[in-house]
């Protein structure tokens, strides 16, 4: 922290960049210009230490966009803002892990969470434990984890100019002549991205993994229920509550509508006041939700009025065929 100007306190000073090998880079003789003070973190709007650097031939260069105290605290790159550990938006990671971010998202005291989160880093890598985390968020995130480097990543941005069809640079242009594609993916920020909130990059991930895993959600928008299976001997309707609403934090105790807990067949209806939650808890529980110790199958529930629906206990093959209300 700079001392001989009392109106700098709380900038941050770095010697080095907090990156992911992907943003680094392939080329062990990177060059890098370094600029204190160069601009204002892109989440708590302190300035910062900029980098900036080219990571390889033929690609663009790149610089940090937050200060090292926001990445320490989500365990993120400055740059592309991706876990650190497993290459993945920090909603994907924060929803397989059911970590609630405590980070303030509006303007009103996120300098001031940033210089009381410093204090508390003091040297310390990142304030994310994993270690408390289920089991089978750990499993998602080890099946999602990107674990090599993805250097296409580091291209140049597309030539707007060339896509107006008014690019007369050729082969000089220092930028990619490909005509733009408008999809979900073409309006991301910086916030988003950081807080993991509405990332449509991480909703793509999310919703791909949960079809893999068999929990596409169904055509009938009106099913709002998740079927649990194989619970301990030892749960209870409380304790399955409890569990629910504390594996995902970002969802209010509100939208949580019932839990209908068959303690002779060990198995459990959880309802939802609507259908975006439900496919928000299904994505989280795609590889199991652990209760008690135990990882308990998941499974979408049917409308009363589907065909094929038995009575007794079901089969783990056949669990999201159960009807439910």
């Amino acid at each position: 922290m700079p001392k001989s100007d009392i109106n700098k306190a709380g900038w941050e000073q770095s010697e080095f960049p907090i990156l992911c090998e992907t943003c680094l880079g392939d080329n062990a003789f990177v060059r890098m210009s370094k600029q204190e003070f160069g601009r204002s973190c892109g989440t708590c709007a302190r300035p910062f230490t900029v980098f900036r650097w080219n990571p390889g031939t033929g690609m663009r260069f790149k610089t940090t966009v937050i200060c090292q105290t926001c990445a320490k605290i989500k365990n993120v790159c400055q740059t592309c803002l991706l876990d650190l550990e497993y290459g993945l938006p920090t909603q994907v990671r924060d929803t397989a892990l059911g970590v609630e971010s405590e980070a303030p998202t509006s303007e009103i005291n996120r300098e001031y969470y940033a210089q009381n989160m410093e204090t508390k880093l003091d040297g310390a890598k990142s304030l994310l434990d994993v270690n408390k985390s289920s089991s089978a968020g750990k499993e998602m995130l080890k099946q999602l984890a990107r674990t090599d480097p993805y250097y296409k990543r580091n291209k140049p941005h597309l030539c707007s100019f060339y896509a107006k069809g008014e690019c007369n640079r050729g082969d000089a242009c220092p930028y990619r002549h490909e005509m733009p594609v408008q999809n979900e993916l073409s309006k991301q920020n910086i916030q988003d991205r950081y807080h993991g909130r509405n990332d449509p990059v991480a909703k793509k991930i999310l919703a791909t993994h949960a079809a893999n895993m068999g929990l596409q959600p169904p055509e009938d928008q009106s099913i709002t229920s998740l079927f649990l299976s194989s619970l301990p001997a030892s749960s209870t309707e409380e304790s399955i509550r409890t569990r629910v609403l504390k594996s995902l934090p970002a969802v209010q105790p509100s939208q949580l509508k019932s839990v209908v807990y068959v303690a002779k067949s060990r198995c459990a209806f959880v309802n939802w006041k609507d259908r975006a939650t439900a496919e928000l808890a299904a994505q989280a529980w795609a590889n199991g939700l652990e209760i008690d110790g135990e990882t308990v199958g998941v499974r979408w529930g049917r409308s009363k009025g589907a065909s094929g629906s038995k009575a007794g206990k079901p089969s783990a093959a056949s669990s999201s065929s159960i009807p439910v209300s």
